[in-house]
């Protein structure tokens, strides 16, 4: 059953690109959580990554942590494997844990849909807000509605969230034993 608005956070050990194993206890000392289910190779994941790290580089100061997940099977999609997965962040300079998660069990556990799927955890890591990161996949700059910094700018002034579910849009995960 996935995750719902208020739920505890789902525990996961997951590797990174760095080749270490990052937990959820490592990042206890952040005010929020931001989990991020994406991937190399879909369009829209794609068209998101500088708005991932531009939350984490606006919002790290205030004690917001971003970490990054890719659990699409990597035998049809080459793309998102774990190597090309340190190509990317390489690439990209992500400024955020990105970690591989190769069981697809943490996915399930949380109820990920598409990359991306974004999921927003408080300081007493309960759910507070999941789906998407904006209204405007295409173009940053014409979003009119930005799901994931609202939610974050509430938590921190101790608010409630306008919209704490929004519908994420993305390509689907990619399930082993999927066909394409």
């Amino acid at each position: 059953m996935p995750l719902k608005i208020g739920d505890s956070i789902a525990e996961f050990g997951l590797k990174g690109v760095d080749d270490k194993i990052h937990s959820t206890s490592e990042f206890a000392d952040k005010k929020i959580l931001v989990v991020i289910f994406t991937c190399n190779h879909c369009p829209y994941a794609k068209a998101y990554q500088g708005r991932i790290m531009a939350v984490q580089k606006d919002y790290a100061a205030k004690g917001v942590q971003v970490v990054a997940i890719n659990s699409n099977e990597d035998s049809k999609y080459t793309e998102d494997s774990f190597e090309n997965m340190k190509i990317r962040a390489k690439e990209k300079r992500f400024d955020f844990p990105y970690l591989r998660d190769e069981s697809q069990d943490v996915a399930r556990v949380y109820g990920a849909k598409v990359t991306p799927h974004v999921f927003v955890f408080d300081a007493s890591r309960k759910l507070r807000y999941v789906g998407a990161i904006d209204d405007n996949w295409e173009n940053a700059n014409a979003a009119k509605r930005k799901y994931l910094r609202e939610s974050l700018d509430a938590i921190l002034s101790n608010k409630e969230i306008a919209t704490t579910e929004t519908t994420p849009v993305g390509c689907s995960v990619k399930w082993k034993g999927w066909v394409k």
